[in-house]
């Protein structure tokens, strides 16, 4: 009787060249774009030095460029945030590097530590915030590279809606 519990693998797998997937040079699948995000962070000697803090604005950085994609290294300083917007028709992975942001969209907020990662795709609009007192670093993949970053309005709270619209009706 045959089942798949009968299969046994005799010799050295490593041998059997057609059952192994080539190595690729860049990522094609969410999986690889977030793997190479975390490559990317375990390897501190390809971005730590690259890293400068700005008062006046968030610094940016394009740490380098594939088919069709592009990744970025950005740094934020206590209170600095990206403002309400999407990225267009581009999918994306954030991993923070270092510090923590909280990230804000209509599905709530959440904080996102140093190791964690989030993927968006193309029209998700959020808020990105250093809301800490320590400095933060973040890397940002985006698939197809970033070709527009619309800018949303601040999005209300329901109670400050609520009130609003309390005031008007009195």
């Amino acid at each position: 009787m045959n089942s798949d519990s009968d299969l046994q693998i005799a010799g050295d797998i490593l041998e059997v060249q057609h059952l192994l997937q080539p190595a690729r040079e860049h990522p094609t699948t969410v999986a690889e774009f977030a793997g190479l995000a975390r490559a990317i962070a375990a390897d501190r000697s390809q971005w730590e030095h690259l890293v400068e803090y700005d008062a006046t604005s968030r610094w940016y950085h394009r740490l380098r460029t594939g088919p069709g994609y592009e990744v970025w290294l950005l740094s934020w300083v206590p209170g600095q945030g990206s403002g309400r917007h999407d990225h267009g028709p581009s999918s994306g992975v954030l991993t923070v590097l270092q510090g923590e942001l909280t990230e804000r969209a209509e599905s709530g907020t959440r904080a996102v530590a140093a190791g964690a990662q989030r993927v968006f795709a193309p029209g998700y609009v959020h808020e990105v915030v250093n809301d800490a007192l320590e400095p933060a670093v973040s890397l940002h993949i985006y698939y197809p590279g970033l070709t527009e970053m619309p800018m949303h309005a601040p999005q209300c709270s329901s109670s400050v809606a609520d009130t609003e619209r309390a005031a008007v009706t009195a």
